[in-house]
């Protein structure tokens, strides 16, 4: 008897960023190596020209879904003038962030009018809305920001699926991660949320690691897609480093390791005998 096909969402995360992750992106999206990308319109590299070749790539491989990025933390600035908190001009760093939300001193209003400024100019630059809507550092799931958060994208982009990011896995198996047990928990309050906005969101996640430890990422993979179902989405970061890269991020040479796997011979390999493929549902 043979076994129903897996078709998963393999996400870049953070087009715009820098020009290196941006090239490295659409090299993947043109090999077929990714079927989505997560954009920053407030990254330092995302213009009419970065737009104009991510469209392009997306044109080689029609199975490529392309979303927004909300980025709600430091080093990036808001796009509405009365955002706060803030750390001098700057969004607050993630670990502040997640703070203020946990002691509920954040404002879902102004949040939500940030998020639609960012699916404005998503808008603006694509000429329509997201295919999905996401986090960067999984802000979405935070308290506060997800009513923010779904409701922007109820208003603005209806038709979007929202990121959640809790694993399909064994409840004995979550606490070997720490980051992805505290992405279960945050997710298991988004998923209700989203049900009761209606919107429509990824059946399981993977993708989390420590990017400080120089694991090997085919090994990271493979364990990302065991307990994956279908419809279910892994992030990846691939890039290319450079000097906006290094001066933004402290995700560096890791990038350049998962793009080296993602488009080597292995990795349509391992899709293979996992029973998985990128091809659109």
């Amino acid at each position: 008897m043979s076994v129903a096909v897996r078709r998963i969402w393999l996400c870049a995360d953070d087009y715009g960023m820098a020009p290196g992750v941006n090239k490295a992106i659409r090299q993947l999206i043109e090999q077929k190596r990714i079927n989505a990308t997560s954009v920053m319109v407030v990254g330092a590299a995302i213009d009419r020209a970065e737009v104009n070749a991510l469209t392009a790539s997306v044109v080689v491989n029609a199975d490529c879904a392309i979303g927004l990025h909300v980025t709600l933390t430091a080093p990036f600035h808001p796009l509405t003038m009365h955002f706060k908190p803030l750390h001098g001009t700057r969004f607050l760093p993630l670990a502040s962030l997640l703070q203020s939300a946990f002691l509920r001193r954040l404002d879902p209003e102004i949040i939500e009018a940030e998020v639609l400024a960012q699916i404005s100019a998503f808008r603006d630059l694509f000429g329509r809305t997201p295919d999905y809507v996401d986090g960067h550092q999984h802000v979405q799931l935070f308290p506060q920001i997800r009513d923010g958060f779904l409701a922007a994208v109820k208003r603005s982009a209806p038709d979007a699926w929202a990121r959640q990011c809790g694993r399909a896995i064994p409840q004995s198996a979550r606490l070997a991660n720490p980051k992805a047990f505290l992405l279960d928990a945050l997710s298991a309050t988004f998923r209700k949320k989203c049900v009761r906005t209606n919107t429509k969101f990824n059946a399981g996640f993977a993708g989390a690691y420590d990017f400080s430890a120089q694991k090997d990422f085919g090994e990271l993979m493979r364990s990302f897609l065991d307990a994956l179902p279908n419809g279910g989405l892994i992030m990846c970061h691939p890039g290319f480093v450079d000097e906006t890269l290094s001066a933004t991020d402290p995700v560096t040479l890791q990038r350049e390791r998962e793009f080296a796997y993602l488009s080597g011979n292995e990795f349509p390999l391992l899709l293979q005998a996992c029973n998985a493929t990128l091809a659109r549902n």
